[in-house]
């Protein structure tokens, strides 16, 4: 009798407590919405390594989308010839306008169907134009957007897209760094997968990301060796990992960390 007991109160707490992570992992897990012109560029990225286990694990979502699904004409055109002259091709506001509708609809839509106090707040979503131009991304921003329900990715190719969007569709208008690029699809990719890697679960234990994040939104990175503890060169040269990391004293380990650390903010 006792022991019957035993396995319902075990039970019921092992429920409770799957309740909680499937709570706080899976209805709160962050959805990347990607539109594109060129949509099988992430199939080997979001089917491999980190990130397809993440995805598995539904700690985050990522969906891809055709822009050429929101046009009109036959030929599924997105772009055209830009006012004024000059040379190349513009992608159109409309089918991105239509675009960016039906992604934050149908978010709102799921986003009702749950049937938790979550429901009832108002969802936090960010859509985002790379754009040469556009603010530099830095690891505080992805910590920023890590905290977020949808992100919505917007991929401009050819020569550009119509200013319009910038101006009056995205929140955001991002560049990775100080280079142009064919489009936006590889910055996609960087902002995906660092945002990722600061969602509990994706890169390994929690402990992780509470020891490496700091208070301001950067993260701690410093050096750090494996084996072999010497490794020779052809000269017979001897590279060797500094005599601290094997001497198993935690708190000379540690001093030796802070001393070498350095924080990734801006």
């Amino acid at each position: 009798m006792v022991k019957n007991h035993f396995k319902t109160m075990s039970y019921f707490i092992y429920c409770q407590v799957y309740k909680v992570y499937y709570l706080v992992y899976y209805d709160f897990m962050i959805k990347f919405d990607v539109i594109t012109i060129f949509p099988k560029i992430f199939n080997s990225y979001i089917g491999e390594s980190l990130i397809a286990r993440a995805i598995k694990k539904k700690l985050i979502k990522i969906n891809i989308h055709n822009l050429r699904k929101w046009t009109t004409d036959n030929h599924q055109t997105v772009d055209g010839r830009p006012f004024g002259g000059g040379l190349g091709m513009v992608m159109m506001v409309e089918p991105i306008y239509k675009a960016i509708r039906a992604l934050a609809k149908s978010q709102i839509t799921n986003h009702k169907l749950q049937t938790n106090h979550k429901s009832q707040e108002k969802i936090k979503r960010k859509v985002i134009l790379f754009t040469p131009r556009g603010e530099k991304f830095t690891q505080k921003m992805a910590f920023k957007l890590s905290k977020l329900d949808q992100i919505i990715f917007i991929c401009g190719r050819y020569e550009g897209v119509d200013e319009r969007v910038a101006e009056k569709i995205a929140d955001i208008k991002l560049s990775i760094g100080d280079y142009d690029l064919m489009g936006g699809e590889l910055p996609t990719m960087v902002c995906i997968e660092a945002i990722s890697r600061l969602v509990p679960g994706v890169i390994g234990k929690e402990k992780l990301l509470k020891e490496r994040i700091t208070k301001s939104g950067g993260f701690i990175e410093y050096a750090q060796y494996t084996r072999p503890e010497v490794f020779i060169i052809k000269d017979r040269k001897k590279w060797k990992v500094p005599p601290v990391l094997l001497t198993g004293n935690h708190k000379n380990i540690e001093e030796w960390k802070k001393a070498h650390a350095k924080e990734i903010l801006d």
